[in-house]
């Protein structure tokens, strides 16, 4: 759909299917839908989801209750991504959200006008108080830094390779004891990085991928001890 335009026809039958006496460009909404003894439907279109279409749809809502947001179906890799973020933008701001299929006007809803209260996630709740908790200091600028981003689980890693490159091979019981890692046997034998070389039963040692992380990372390891 190329235009703004091309929305309104699926649009508007959308709602005349449903009873309501369909007008569009009424004062400075794009379709207004009315129905006997019933507030009035607002639709704002857009060929895709913008910031500004956002803004329409919040002041649309000193009008009535029952706006919507109509824009093409996307399509592509991120496509279903999009959706669903959209989606969910609008329930929280308490926007419907339709769109319009391409190839035959199908109109699908997406979400309905209403108070939404989204549940709260505990296990990743959890989960991210966890990797607070782990994280020595704060090596993040907000972001990823220019090396990457640097978790808890790196900052493990980094400590046990310090550890083998000031002792050299050591077994997994004394690196965690020295570095406070309890999990540094594991970390060491699962060897995500590529940084640990297993010597005997138990027993690590670091690699020369391992001495080029510690310099890879120096300056965010540091910075987190």
């Amino acid at each position: 759909m190329s235009r703004e335009s091309d929305l309104y026809a699926p649009i508007k039958a959308y709602l005349q299917a449903q009873g309501y006496d369909v007008k569009g460009e009424v004062g400075a909404a794009d379709v207004v839908a009315c129905r006997a003894g019933e507030p009035p439907v607002i639709v704002e279109l857009k060929r895709s989801v913008t910031l500004g279409l956002v803004h329409q749809g919040i002041a649309r809502l000193s009008l009535t209750d029952h706006v919507y947001l109509a824009v093409a179906r996307p399509s592509g890799v991120r496509a279903k991504r999009a959706l669903k973020d959209n989606v969910a933008l609008c329930r929280r701001l308490g926007l419907g959200f339709l769109t319009v299929r391409a190839r035959d006007g199908k109109v699908e809803v997406h979400a309905d006008p209403g108070p939404y209260a989204p549940r709260k996630n505990r296990k990743a709740q959890a989960r991210l108080l966890r990797e607070f908790e782990r994280l020595r200091g704060d090596p993040n600028d907000g972001g990823a830094t220019r090396h990457g981003l640097v978790t808890g689980y790196r900052q493990d890693a980094l400590a046990c390779a310090a550890y083998l490159a000031a002792s050299g091979a050591e077994k997994g019981a004394i690196v965690a004891k020295a570095t406070g890692v309890p999990e540094a046997t594991r970390i060491m034998r699962d060897n995500h990085y590529g940084w640990f070389e297993k010597v005997e039963t138990g027993v690590y040692t670091l690699t020369a991928g391992g001495h080029a992380g510690l310099a890879h990372w120096a300056g965010s390891w540091e910075d987190s001890r």
